[in-house]
């Protein structure tokens, strides 16, 4: 039996299996053992190489559109940043990924078009694999859907899960450190909903048979073999329903945006909350000896000194010698600090190199 018809053998005795407390040891391995063979999939196809789609990232945040074909996301995109993305009334009109700038309150905003995703696209259907590798590389995803193809909402995160996006979700907090000997270790901050034996078995389906493991949330099985595989990526997500105008009576999903991309309808709501999902912050420079600069630099939060250092010049971080902030980051203004300082919106922030 090769790797792909055990996959298909196994996601079938998951799917047929009924999930409760006496199976959920079984049901953990199976999975495991599955995301594992994935894996090893997915690596023999890279190794047969065939062109990549790639994104490159510009601007001070990139955002994804996603969706079937023909659901008018070259429209959105065109709308939004005056790109000139081929508008069709065919599928697959865009045939690699399309870029454009938003520019919001100072922000530089990248806004990209690829080409349709569709049901099977994590096992390769309409090159669904490439064009999700290139999507893991967004800083927010939106799910484009028209108001006569509302139910492709579920499929499009489903295929998004499959392909190793988690969509509104922290990534799992579980540390797993690895020793020689001594066997396995489990340790927990909260109560647990799965026995040790499942979470020891999960972790010997990776060969992990010794080590710490700390869990500080109620694990699910799934969250902890992502936790173990280390390469999901965690981003946020908005869902839009286009073509308001064609069905206006139409039941918009919840927290869905209802737009019109050819008549311009709620493009400032999309807009406005494009700009709030990415969680923006506002450094602003002093040159040392210098004033203030009224411009801001725009980062996302969680930036530290040294994506400063990254944007002002390549070798800023080589050359770094300590940095000094004013604001709510910092204990008292003026403090010394070093390139791992995390900011906060409204820092004012000096930086001095060698």
């Amino acid at each position: 039996m090769d790797i792909l018809q055990e996959i298909k053998r196994l996601e079938e005795e998951i799917r047929k299996t009924p999930y409760n407390k006496a199976t959920e040891h079984h049901i953990g391995r199976l999975k495991a053992k599955l995301a594992r063979l994935k894996g090893e999939a997915e690596k023999q196809r890279k190794k047969t190489g065939g062109e990549q789609f790639a994104i490159k990232k510009e601007g001070d945040a990139t955002v994804v559109l996603v969706g079937y074909p023909s659901v008018g996301k070259s429209t959105i995109l065109n709308a939004l940043t005056g790109a000139k993305s081929e508008v069709g009334d065919y599928d697959f009109t865009t045939l690699k990924p399309v870029p454009g700038m938003l520019e919001y309150k100072g922000a530089r905003i990248q806004i990209v078009d690829v080409p349709g995703l569709m049901e099977g696209a994590s096992k390769g259907r309409g090159r669904g694999r490439e064009i999700l590798a290139a999507i893991r590389n967004a800083d927010l995803i939106v799910i484009v859907v028209d108001v006569f193809t509302l139910h492709n909402v579920d499929v499009l995160k489903r295929e998004l899960y499959e392909g190793g996006i988690r969509l509104d979700e922290r990534p799992p907090e579980v540390i797993i450190k690895k020793r020689a000997t001594g066997g396995l270790n489990v340790k927990s901050t909260v109560p647990l909903s799965l026995d040790e034996e499942t979470i020891k078995g999960i972790l010997r389906e990776y060969k992990i048979h010794n080590g710490d493991v700390l869990i500080r949330e109620d694990i699910t099985i799934d969250r902890l073999i992502d936790a173990i595989l280390g390469n999901r990526v965690y981003i946020p997500s908005i869902t839009v329903v286009n073509k308001i105008d064609l069905y206006p009576d139409v039941e918009i999903p919840d927290k869905a945006i209802p737009i019109s991309a050819e008549k311009g309808t709620n493009l400032d709501v999309l807009v406005e909350e494009i700009y709030r999902k990415l969680d923006f912050i506002r450094v602003f420079l002093k040159p040392p000896g210098g004033k203030v600069e009224e411009e801001p630099m725009i980062l996302r939060r969680g930036a530290r000194v040294e994506d400063v250092c990254r944007k002002l010049h390549r070798d800023m971080v080589e050359n770094f010698k300590y940095a000094k902030v004013w604001g709510k980051s910092v204990k008292f203004d003026g403090q010394r600090v070093g390139i791992d300082h995390q900011l906060e919106d409204g820092d004012v922030l000096t930086i001095y190199a060698k």
